[in-house]
């Protein structure tokens, strides 16, 4: 191939051509850490700079310190004619709670005055704690705001499949989702890969050199001792190291990407990101700037310039063999237990994090608790969501119901069932209780020929606590219900 002079493009959703080597801004809050900030002016310089090179696709979130705001200062210079023009990916990462339109109109609305712009090209959302339901409400109003011209495209980030699942199902057009994916993390190659090309969905994938892990730098190095990274980016991905097996592994990937970058003149960072690039639901890599700092542009057009050939995979796949995968599926160290992310341990921030019901005590009975989701239902019929008593939590047969009465993917077990065990895992939390303390669970089931869907959800759910279960066929679920669910606890 001949040597490219701009980055190859691609369209991603109706309209909308970006960079397929996409311009990412998460280390501004890293470079402002301990109250330092950034100049608008040289950051935006910087940007400009990005995009002259053809690299003219920016993304960021609303808390990457003050990314939103270098990206309003660089859209003014575009106005002056300063600067040539970028499309703007944004995030919005809301704390889980009631999503008014007015809650979700504020977020938005701050995002594209921080920006300078009207319309956000594609705004992403990130929903912390998927136990929370309110995700369908911001929802149903990012869906207002696209309607509006408010918003071009839709876009999640780190859903995993069970949730971009049950988001596509009910009904709205997802273009994007961001997510994880390098040769230490190929979970997004799996199922969400899978479902992503059935769906029309792009993969926007981040960490592709593991925070520089998988680059020349450190090649045949030792092992870093404790302390001795300090970006909050290495720091994460220095855990997915040891996730894999450990630093031999990653050197024998190491090893593999440079006989593969020899062969073809390039670096091991084009190897590690032109394998992502190559996958099949990737619709572009991103690729983090330190604005100011120092930049990469030059290397990275070098992606366009070679293609992995069936030699090439097979060195990479061997190099492989010995990496473990990591567990979960994608965005999950974002919520579970060992929290990978490149802030940190997120366990305190997600203890902090509201809950979706209250727990209220009965009237009379000392002992007992209960939870109400405010269904017209529970008073009428006399029943709670769920009750405790001791250390013992009984949850009601429950159904994808949403709010006042909303039915949750109509006609599609698989997001009902996704639905349902979020809510029960709600109702447990409410009164100190969780999955893990589960011990039966009980599936009523409208046609019997759909049960593995269900099956395969309630066993990425409840893989490693095995509880008693139950699966019947029913006559006929009241209501437009495909799955009913109830479960028992003991905790302690």
């Amino acid at each position: 191939m001949t040597k490219p002079t701009i980055p190859d493009r691609i369209e991603i959703a109706p309209g909308l051509v970006i960079s397929r080597v996409v311009t990412g801004l998460w280390q501004v809050a890293d470079m402002e850490r301990g109250g330092r900030a950034l100049d608008l002016d040289r950051a935006a310089a910087a940007l400009g700079d990005y995009s002259a090179a053809g690299f003219d696709t920016f993304d960021m979130a609303d808390h990457y310190g003050s990314a939103e705001d270098i990206t309003g200062c660089f859209n003014r210079g575009v106005a002056a004619g300063r600067f040539k023009p970028a499309t703007v990916l944004t995030k919005w990462c809301p704390t889980p709670g009631e999503m008014t339109p007015e809650v979700v109109r504020a977020g938005v609305r701050r995002s594209a005055e921080r920006l300078a712009i009207d319309k956000i090209d594609l705004l992403q959302l990130h929903w912390w704690v998927f136990e929370h339901p309110a995700y369908l409400d911001a929802m149903r109003e990012l869906g207002a705001l696209q309607r509006e011209g408010k918003i071009g495209h839709l876009g999640l980030t780190n859903f995993d499949t069970d949730h971009l699942h049950l988001l596509a199902k009910h009904g709205y057009r997802i273009a994007t989702n961001q997510v994880c994916f390098s040769l230490l993390d190929r979970r997004a190659g799996e199922e969400m890969t899978e479902f992503c090309l059935a769906n029309g969905v792009k993969l926007l994938a981040y960490g592709t050199l593991a925070g520089g892990l998988l680059t020349e730098k450190w090649l045949g190095k030792a092992e870093p001792r404790a302390g001795e990274i300090h970006d909050w980016s290495k720091m994460k991905y220095r855990r997915f190291v040891e996730e894999i097996g450990g630093w031999g592994v990653l050197q024998e990937i190491l090893e593999a990407l440079a006989r593969i970058a020899r062969k073809h003149k390039v670096s091991i960072a084009n190897v590690a990101t032109r394998w992502v690039l190559e996958q099949p639901a990737v619709g572009a890599i991103i690729v983090g700037a330190r604005l100011g700092e120092s930049e990469h542009r030059a290397d990275n057009l070098a992606l366009f310039s070679f293609a992995l050939d069936d030699e090439d995979k097979r060195v990479i796949e061997a190099a492989l063999e010995n990496a473990k995968r990591i567990p979960g599926d994608c965005g999950q160290e974002y919520r579970r237990p060992p929290y990978l992310t490149a802030s940190g341990d997120l366990s305190h921030h997600l203890s902090e994090l509201p809950k979706a019901y209250q727990a209220v005590p009965v009237p009379d009975r000392p002992h007992r608790l209960r939870v109400d989701t405010g269904s017209v239902w529970e008073s009428v019929a006399g029943y709670s969501r769920a009750v405790r008593i001791h250390d013992r939590i009984l949850v009601s047969g429950t159904t994808a119901t949403h709010g006042g009465g909303e039915v949750v993917c109509k006609g599609d077990v698989r997001g009902q069932t996704v639905y349902i065990l979020d809510k029960i895992a709600a109702s447990l939390s409410a009164l100190g209780g969780s999955l893990e303390d589960v011990v039966r669970t009980r599936i009523f089931l409208r046609d019997a020929a759909q049960w593995e869907p269900v099956a395969r959800v309630h066993g990425r759910y409840f893989a490693d606590i095995r509880p008693a279960n139950t699966l019947v066929e029913v006559a006929n679920l009241v209501g437009d219900y495909d799955v009913e669910i109830e479960a028992e606890a003991v905790t302690g």
